[in-house]
């Protein structure tokens, strides 16, 4: 499970070759964007350790949605003194834990037809399973938003942009002052059901409105170019926002 020690100046991305969840470093204390796998643990309190911290520093934790991909280590966290922010849609899934994703989230589309496609890619549900995304504890007590604020009490004061689709409260939050945009699993660059590499929705397997999903990416086009997206699967992409949703959009909807 290693990772490079940086993906930008003060931010690392933690994870593993499925799923990534990214640690910030700022002044009043660090935040994370995601919560990674109950499997990460070691991982986050490693990384926390190097910059002198750990679990009962972190400030925040910003869900960009409520799969259990992305949660794993949210109640840890929350335990530890963590505000956990998400929006308000996916809290319930939250609430009522990780197996509720597929009642309260329920995708367009079986995976049962991309895995025969695809057989390599039961890997990723295997992989989920074994590092304890289905079995975390349920998250009471979460902050909610419900639409595009800026979140004055976290460090850095990231904007939540909402971009729904892959799930109805998905968002990203940008840190504009760093550049930087995490977009959860509203745009990645690698869908481990499909095996496409390069900016992309997540495909109808994995995702409960493609519609709505793909509508969002014109909510990318108005951000800086130079700004950098940081996805919940996958590697950086630099070329910019609108450049992402672009390529999104001619990747189509799978």
């Amino acid at each position: 499970m290693s990772r490079p020690p940086s993906v930008a100046p003060g931010v690392h991305r933690l994870g593993d070759d499925v799923v990534n969840f990214y640690l910030l470093e700022h002044r009043d204390g660090p935040v994370l964007v995601d919560a990674g796998l109950p499997g990460h643990l070691s991982q986050l309190r490693e990384q926390l350790a190097a910059s002198g911290h750990d679990l009962g520093d972190v400030r925040a934790v910003l869900l960009t949605h409520a799969h259990p991909d992305h949660t794993g280590l949210a109640e840890k966290l929350h335990q530890a003194g963590a505000q956990i922010w998400v929006h308000q849609a996916d809290a319930p899934i939250l609430e009522q834990g990780p197996r509720s994703a597929a009642r309260l989230a329920r995708p367009e589309r079986s995976a049962l037809p991309y895995l025969l496609r695809r057989p390599a890619a039961i890997g990723t549900p295997l992989h989920l399973a074994r590092a304890g995304a289905f079995t975390a504890p349920a998250v009471a007590g979460a902050r909610t938003f419900s639409g595009d604020q800026q979140l004055e009490e976290v460090p850095g004061r990231p904007q939540a942009v909402v971009l729904p689709g892959h799930t109805a409260g998905s968002t990203g939050y940008l840190f504009a002052d760093r550049g930087l945009l995490f977009t959860g699993d509203a745009l990645v660059t690698h869908d481990g059901l499909t095996g496409h590499t390069g900016p992309t929705l997540v495909c109808r397997g994995f995702t409960q409105d493609s519609t709505a999903a793909l509508a969002s990416l014109d909510r990318l086009d108005g951000l800086p170019a130079t700004t950098v997206l940081l996805p919940g699967h996958g590697l950086p992409f630099t070329g910019g926002p609108g450049a992402a949703a672009e390529q999104a959009r001619r990747a189509g909807l799978r």
